[in-house]
């Protein structure tokens, strides 16, 4: 039987104050799996580096998807200790994108990142994307750790707006030991110095650097994007299109660009725990959390327009390399560079 009447009924839901919410998708199967011996490791040094660098109030939901569970059990405990806002386990095989989308979907808050479980954020991170998303206000997506070779993915709107402006050039990479670390991140032994030497960039209008393109492990989205989301679930585990539909595609049908920071603000570990990420662990400053932040335009955009039939025409043009070639020249690349450029890019 029913007693009185409940004490929450009809009241209105207080609206959360916090303005930027972390998604952090979990898969460790096994512990003892040579694959996944220290993923817990680190996933722990990707969830502490945020509580400690974080300049806002910033809510952290973790998505376990077909997690072991021993790993439940320990994910539980970080929640009830408060480092973890919102916990949801999943104990079947979901997917990555499928358990992005139980936290994204019912997100509010204004800027909205999703991060791999293997990313170790740095301080000055958070200032660094706010920053470029308030200079650039047409931004939707932005990385804080710059890529080779990104300049030429999704970025035709930002091509075509700046084709003739010298704010749209190549510049020095900014800190090449970086870009290095994260080739070494996905398999690679090195990297040669034509993926280091130079790369796309676009310049606000205070002289703010950005780099062109936005990378899939980790990257922050203004909220609007995700109105364009698919309405039904992912198809794939990981990989195929699940990226682009569900991360990519967004941004593009608002018209907004994919953009990057110029200098480095976080490392991809991969599965391997090595003692260079330690050390940058320890040396991480922990922060204070401001209270305010300026709301942040929304996106200007030309809804009559096809955003993607304009990305895949500008990829058929680039098909032809006197076509590309002449781009790369007129945004400051040399001979050799853009030998390097034409054959790898």
């Amino acid at each position: 039987m029913r007693k009185g009447d409940n004490p929450v009924r009809d009241k209105l839901l207080e609206k959360s104050t916090a303005f930027h919410r972390i998604i952090i998708p979990l898969h460790i199967p096994s512990e003892t799996d040579e694959y996944y011996k220290d993923a817990f490791s680190i996933f722990t040094y990707c969830l502490f580096s945020v509580r400690k660098t974080a300049i806002s109030d910033v809510k952290i939901s973790v998505v376990c998807n077909g997690c072991a569970e021993s790993v439940h059990q320990k994910v539980l405990q970080l929640s009830n200790e408060n480092y973890i806002d919102e916990l949801i386990i999943e104990k079947e095989k979901i997917g990555k994108i499928n358990s992005i989308l139980r936290a994204l979907r019912n997100a509010e808050e204004d800027l909205i990142t999703i991060t791999d479980a293997d990313v170790l954020f740095c301080n000055g991170w958070e200032d660094a994307v706010i920053e470029l998303f308030k200079q650039f206000p047409k931004a939707g997506a932005i990385c804080p750790v710059p890529v080779f070779r990104k300049h030429f993915h999704l970025t035709s709107n930002i091509w075509l707006r700046h084709l003739f402006s010298n704010k749209l050039r190549f510049l020095p990479v900014k800190n090449p030991e970086a870009m290095t670390r994260f080739a070494n991140s996905i398999g690679w032994s090195w990297l040669d110095i034509k993926y280091k030497d130079v790369i796309g960039t676009l310049q606000s209008k205070n002289g703010t650097i950005a780099v062109l393109g936005c990378s899939h492990f980790v990257s922050t989205y203004k909220r609007e994007v995700f109105e364009k989301l698919p309405k039904e679930n992912s198809k794939y585990l990981l990989g195929g299109d699940s990226e682009f539909l569900y991360t990519d595609k967004p941004v593009l049908q608002i018209g907004a660009y994919r953009l990057s920071t110029y200098e480095n603000y976080a490392f991809h570990m991969g599965n391997v725990l090595e003692d260079w990420m330690t050390d940058i662990f320890q040396s991480i400053q922990v922060v204070e959390v401001k209270n305010k932040f300026p709301k942040l335009n929304k996106i200007k955009y030309n809804p009559l327009l096809n955003y993607s039939f304009i990305e895949n025409t500008f990829k058929y043009l680039l098909t032809f390399k006197p076509i590309k070639r002449k781009l790369l020249k007129m945004k400051g690349l040399n001979k050799e560079q853009i030998v390097n450029f034409t054959e790898k890019t």
